[in-house]
């Protein structure tokens, strides 16, 4: 039974580019850059240490007005560089800060990517925003990609005061993605369907109704057991890499944004968060790849 995590952890495999699609390097004044990517005054680079020991990378996409920030966790076969154009057009449209991050093992950070690393990943970025930016949890919105959904589920269990929480494309677990099975074992790995049940903001949750990766019934049981609704938006004939490109995903997310600078912050939410659920018509992002050998 000892080597069952294992071989879960090797189907439910990690796929970071390879070769990575940027470096990262000093300026001049010591800071660190991008290179290869066209430089954005309103960027900056971070070289974040882990708990696990790595040394992760992190960009700041700032706003000047923005409304809140989203702590963006990507997709499981992409890296920073490949992620940076999505990033400004939310920017521009949405009026958000965005700090988002490659995993262990991803892109320039090091080390070797694993559940428990992405866990510690996240935690040290949200230090950074904390820390550095001095930027409130009651401004920031959690957003997690594909299986960016399990250290985004995993951080939001452990904060009382974030805005909200976004799910797109989101798995229940990873053995859940491979089989069929009803029910949790110990040696599964990204649990979320057990922990989307301690998270108290409101979620949103993104699926597409074609997505032959990870099913919509994910994304569907998710939201059941979201204990805050925010409407979900379930894009017709949308797969598990092209949502962003449905113009009903914009929409969306902008109708969200609005709806959660109404609401205040005092440790319980708001219960008319829902609507009924609706199909919506609706640059390609890379993103999760799973093994089913």
């Amino acid at each position: 039974m000892g080597n069952v995590t294992g071989t879960v952890a090797a189907k439910f495999a990690f796929f970071p580019p390879d070769p990575p699609t940027y470096e990262v390097v000093k300026d001049e004044d010591g800071r660190y850059v991008f290179n290869g990517v066209t430089e954005d005054k309103n960027v900056n680079v971070h070289v974040l240490e882990t708990k696990g020991g790595n040394k992760i990378v992190a960009t700041f996409w700032k706003h000047p007005y923005a409304r809140f920030t989203f702590l963006y966790s990507h997709g499981n076969a992409a890296d920073l560089g490949q992620m940076h154009e999505l990033f400004i057009e939310l920017r521009a449209h949405l009026r958000i800060n965005i700090m988002s991050y490659d995993y262990s093992g991803y892109g320039a950070s090091t080390g070797k990517p694993s559940e428990f690393n992405t866990y510690y990943d996240i935690e040290a970025v949200y230090d950074c925003l904390k820390n550095e930016y001095e930027i409130k949890q009651e401004d920031i919105i959690l957003y997690g990609q594909s299986v960016g959904s399990g250290p985004t589920i995993h951080l939001a269990t452990k904060l009382h005061n974030l805005r909200a929480v976004a799910i797109h494309s989101g798995i229940l677990s990873g053995l859940r993605v491979l089989y069929p099975v009803k029910m949790t074992f110990w040696f599964d790995i990204f649990k979320n369907i057990d922990k989307i049940r301690h998270v108290n903001c409101p979620v949103l949750v993104i699926h597409g109704t074609n997505d032959d990766i990870v099913d919509v019934s994910h994304g569907k049981r998710l939201w059941e057991l979201s204990k805050e609704k925010y409407e979900p938006l379930w894009v017709k004939g949308g797969g598990h890499c092209n949502i962003e490109t449905f113009p009903e995903y914009l929409k969306h997310l902008r109708k969200f944004l609005n709806a959660m600078e109404k609401l205040t912050i005092t440790g319980q939410t708001n219960k008319q968060l829902t609507q009924n659920p609706s199909f919506s018509e609706n640059k390609n992002i890379k993103c999760l790849r799973f093994s089913k050998k």
